[in-house]
């Protein structure tokens, strides 16, 4: 399918645009701005890659002129909204009215054009962390302002998807981890062992969903395919390893220690906060065989990724 993408410069945009592009479908994506002008090296990193397998639209945001242009033009079979408003995402003052109005900037111009241009599909990425998705304890609530602003986005595409008579798909992110993320917790954990230090789990007794990035994007392109071209709505919530924070990083641990050829401990903490929900999980089993994925291939690419930055 020839596809249009928002969000390919973040960590899970970048393996959802490359899994597209491997499974042979034309990808054009947009990009607030040319690599070398992004601030973060993970980032300027992953955009570098991706002008090799897709068509880059620099300056462009979702809603904007030139986007609404694009789609109007034609030849698009699949509108992915992957990008979202992030800034200051951990804080409780999230802006969540201003990240919705940019989420759906020009909304109904936008799903106008793609009808105007023969597109009549939506992919939308939601998260594990809105209220009322997965399952888990404490009803289900947001977990954050942030979370709550991505509830709000998918509610709005899908009450005006359905005006227009388009097609949507919802596809739900738990925790990914893997090569070309941010380094967060099991960044963390591989930065700390390459120290010499023991790294600490500060929250061992949350449940929750950490699935292989490179699983996820097979999992997200397979969804893309399924996709029908008449108006109606789909939802898939893929799940990994769905285990405490404990467990997932002794498993972390154990797949690296022989890969890196690195002991790596792990200290967990007495965890007393526990203003999140106790668990927050997805629901759908990814069939890993159908999806062609290799487990521990996708472990020995992420020893590998952090050998080589580890080794510079």
């Amino acid at each position: 399918m020839k596809t249009l993408f928002t969000g390919a410069s973040s960590f899970t945009g970048y393996w959802f645009v490359q899994e597209l592009s491997r499974a042979g479908h034309d990808v054009t994506a947009i990009f607030r701005r040319r690599a070398e002008e992004y601030a973060d090296e993970p980032r300027r990193r992953r955009v570098q890659a991706l002008l090799k397998v897709c068509r880059p639209v620099f300056n462009v945001t979702f809603g904007d002129e030139k986007f609404v242009q694009l789609l109007k033009q034609g030849g698009c079979e699949l509108l992915c909204h992957h990008a979202a408003d992030v800034t200051n995402y951990r804080s409780p003052d999230f802006d969540v009215a201003g990240a919705v109005q940019n989420n759906t900037r020009n909304l109904t111009s936008v799903l106008n054009a793609m009808k105007d241009g023969g597109c009549s599909r939506i992919l939308l990425t939601g998260s594990v962390f809105e209220n009322d998705e997965g399952a888990g304890s404490e009803g289900l609530p947001a977990f954050s302002p942030y979370g709550l602003s991505k509830a709000l986005t998918a509610q709005m595409f899908r009450y005006y998807a359905a005006r227009a008579g388009l097609s949507l798909g919802k596809f739900v992110i738990p925790n990914p981890f893997g090569p070309f993320e941010e380094p967060r917790f099991t960044a963390y954990l591989i930065k700390s062992w390459f120290a010499g230090v023991t790294p600490a789990v500060g929250t061992p007794l949350y449940v929750r969903d950490n699935i292989h990035v490179s699983l996820l994007a097979k999992a997200y392109v397979n969804f893309a395919q399924s996709l029908p071209a008449g108006r109606g709505f789909a939802k898939i919530n893929p799940s990994g390893y769905v285990e405490s924070q404990a467990s997932f990083a002794l498993r972390f641990a154990r797949e690296m220690q022989p890969r890196l050829r690195l002991e790596c401990p792990v200290e967990m903490k007495n965890q007393t906060d526990f203003s999140e929900p106790r668990i927050r999980i997805n629901t759908d089993t990814p069939d890993t065989t159908a999806l062609g994925w290799d487990e521990m291939a996708a472990w020995d690419e992420i020893a590998e990724y952090y050998r080589q930055i580890h080794s510079k």
